[in-house]
């Protein structure tokens, strides 16, 4: 690396012909009146084919670099320009004029002063009218920028803001996969969970100066983020609510199992308890999901896994496991008996089916809660099985 560049502007580019040189010359003024930040503008070309090179191409005296990124998607962009950078830091930001590349100082001096990555928000600096759907101003933004919060302790209240600012080294150090447009959630994401420090500052969103649609689908590219959310936090996205469906349908279960009750003009009678009891079944299986997602993180750096709860992983054993199944299990084949034992008493004949079930469907829930934690559980051994080198 040239050390004595401090800042690369990364532009990821496909088809910017109409405004690519308008953040250009944006850029480059920026560089103009802050002399003492030395840097260059890098072209992250994505395979374009209508002139954006060309265009690059006259400012190339001007410190403006292309690197051709032959891997289609903004994650590939972004990540294949950030390696090709030569600066300390970086600024991402698309080149379509809806971003300001000239009041860059205030991303500058929290990287100066230690920041690993430094987010833009736009709600705090100031959208432009027009600028932003207002699907993505009122619901999808603010949606994920909370989710994004709640899932990963930060206070990063725009997300999706595309201009900020990074430590190049840092963020190389994390590894990023993504190909996408998630790839913006993921830069987040593995810093919350590598403790980097994050902080944000106040940026103004313009309108988009391109006459064709932008890149961004709304509801696809939601979607992904979205997901990319919940894949990286298998506590929210298996553990509390398999927990929740655990505990709703134990107790709802089991309270049926000593007779019907009423809830206002409302019966709950064995109808209920079988509901109860797939609810059961379905909260101990997202569980087990719990379990295999910090196993395979833990063995893949897929994300960084906690001492605390490898050290959980570590004492709850495959033997443990099975044991509590067998014990299950077995709770289940003593309600099987009771139930034999009363068909007896009736000479094996017909029986009040409501009475019944409230001991066979607890039966039934018992033993394949059982068998599934019994075989849950030699998955999740396999699943930690050290292979050596």
């Amino acid at each position: 690396m040239n050390n004595q560049i401090e800042l690369t502007i990364i532009m990821p580019c496909l088809n910017e012909h109409e405004t690519l040189e308008a953040s250009i010359l944006e850029a480059l003024r920026f560089f103009e009146d802050n002399k003492d930040v030395k840097g260059e503008i890098l072209i992250a070309d994505n395979g374009s084919t209508d002139g954006s090179l060309e265009i690059a191409e006259k400012y190339a005296n001007q410190n403006v670099r292309i690197a051709h990124i032959k891997n289609k998607g903004y994650g590939n962009a972004l990540r294949g320009g950030t390696k090709a950078a030569r600066g300390k830091y970086c600024i991402m930001g698309d080149p379509d004029n809806s971003y300001d590349f000239y009041h860059l100082m205030p991303f500058i001096k929290r990287l100066r002063n230690g920041d690993d990555l430094v987010m833009g928000n736009r709600f705090r600096g100031g959208i432009e009218k027009g600028a932003m759907p207002w699907s993505h101003r009122y619901i999808g933004t603010p949606v994920l920028s909370f989710i994004g919060r709640l899932f990963y302790k930060n206070k990063i209240g725009d997300f999706n803001c595309g201009l900020r600012g990074y430590n190049r080294q840092r963020i190389l150090d994390l590894h990023l996969r993504t190909t996408g447009m998630e790839y913006a959630s993921e830069m987040i994401v593995q810093s919350a969970l590598h403790d980097y420090k994050i902080s944000e500052v106040p940026t103004v969103l313009r309108v988009d100066g391109r006459s064709e649609a932008p890149h961004l689908s709304t509801w696809s590219d939601g979607w992904r983020h979205l997901r990319f959310l919940l894949m990286y936090s298998p506590k929210w996205l298996f553990l509390y609510p398999g927990l929740l469906m655990f505990l709703i349908g134990l107790i709802g279960m089991l309270s049926i199992l000593w007779g019907s009750g009423n809830l206002d003009h409302v019966r709950f009678s064995v109808n209920t308890s079988l509901f109860c009891g797939g609810l059961l079944l379905a909260g101990i299986q997202n569980i087990l999901f719990t379990v295999y997602s910090y196993i395979f993180a833990k063995n893949t750096s897929y994300f960084p896994v906690k001492n605390s709860i490898v050290e959980r992983l570590e004492r709850w054993t495959m033997d443990k496991g099975v044991l509590i199944g067998i014990i299950l299990f077995l709770v289940g084949f003593i309600f099987t008996i009771c139930s034999l034992v009363v068909w007896e008493k009736n000479n094996f004949g017909s029986l009040n089916a409501v009475n019944t079930m409230r001991i066979t469907v607890p039966a039934m829930i018992f033993m394949v809660s059982g068998i599934q934690i019994i075989f849950g559980s030699f998955f999740a051994g396999i699943l930690d099985i050290k292979i050596a080198d």
